[in-house]
């Protein structure tokens, strides 16, 4: 693997470990808490029995280290190709305009290197400057807590108008489109960015209570993932957005609990299916009623 997101929060990680160390012998309790800051919640699993192990040769049993200078990271070429590629994603604009160009590299890959295939084509137009304007705008509000004005398009494709307290934005990698989530009376609830035609800061005033989108009813899966072909590893990076917890219950067998919402139901039992008989879904009984209820409708279907 050239690069991987994975392997740098590692290293990140067992930076933050040496640098502590070399200031006082580390304990256990704070190597933990080291990993867990700085890499996944799952990483204690793989980096405190390698470091521990001494498979990775950072630490002595006493928890000190040999070595005597704070660790640098400089980025690689092919860090620096890898980066040039993403920010060629026209979404990295929604955030801002100034980007590093490394003039001195090629892009490690391109738009044209890859198709995509289960997404929807008429996804947000992210190169349109209205459109981050509203992006950056919505953003700043969630951050610091300001209603805003909004004309958006409705169902029927008359312009509407509401005033709104932005909760968070939520991105639908299926549907390649963001949602406003945001309170308001009477017309709180959900928006589709690209439906929105104009946002401006509210400087009236705006009183309504705070409330997170329904968000609300959470569901849970518990999975058991036989660790072949990097089973393990492809499933946590697959579903890296959800709070999850995993656990080592034999050898190459691992538990992972994952949260999800109730609506991101179907899109999470189709996510699980694609490992095949790598993951095995263990609970809760309703959740393995919908997963034998799929693959009877794939069986009749001849899949």
């Amino acid at each position: 693997m050239i690069f991987s997101e994975l392997y740098s929060a590692y290293y990140n990680a067992v930076a933050n470990i040496i640098k502590v160390a070399i200031d006082h012998p580390l304990q256990k309790n704070e190597l933990r808490e080291i990993i867990n800051a700085h890499a996944f919640g799952e990483s204690v699993l793989s980096i405190e029995p390698a470091i521990s192990e001494e498979r990775w040769q950072v630490l002595g049993q006493d928890g000190t280290t040999a070595i005597k200078h704070t660790p640098t990271m400089p980025l690689t070429e092919v860090q620096k190709r890898w980066l040039k590629s993403v920010f060629m994603d026209p979404r990295v604009r929604l955030f801002t305009d100034s980007l590093p160009d490394y003039p001195d590299v090629q892009p490690l890959f391109t738009a044209e290197d890859y198709m995509v295939f289960d997404r929807y084509s008429d996804g947000d137009n992210y190169e349109d400057a209205d459109y981050r304007e509203h992006f950056r705008l919505i953003l700043d509000a969630i951050r610091n807590t300001y209603p805003i004005e909004i004309s958006f398009e409705n169902r029927s494709g008359r312009l509407t108008k509401a005033i709104v307290l932005p909760e968070c934005l939520e991105y639908s990698e299926k549907d390649d489109k963001f949602r406003l989530i945001a309170s308001g009376e009477p017309l709180g609830g959900t928006y589709n960015l690209g439906r929105i035609r104009s946002c401006k800061r509210y400087e009236g005033a705006f009183s309504v209570k705070r409330m997170r989108k329904k968000a609300g009813k959470k569901e849970m899966v518990v999975m058991e993932i036989y660790d072949r072909r990097n089973a393990l590893e492809r499933v946590l990076l697959h579903f890296a957005h959800f709070e999850k917890e995993a656990e080592r219950i034999g050898e190459n067998t691992y538990r992972v609990t994952l949260c999800y919402d109730a609506d991101d139901e179907t899109e999470v039992l189709i996510r699980i299916l694609s490992f095949g008989p790598m993951v095995k879904v263990t609970g809760p009984d309703a959740v393995i009623g919908l997963i034998k209820e799929r693959l009877s409708k794939q069986k009749s279907c001849g899949l």
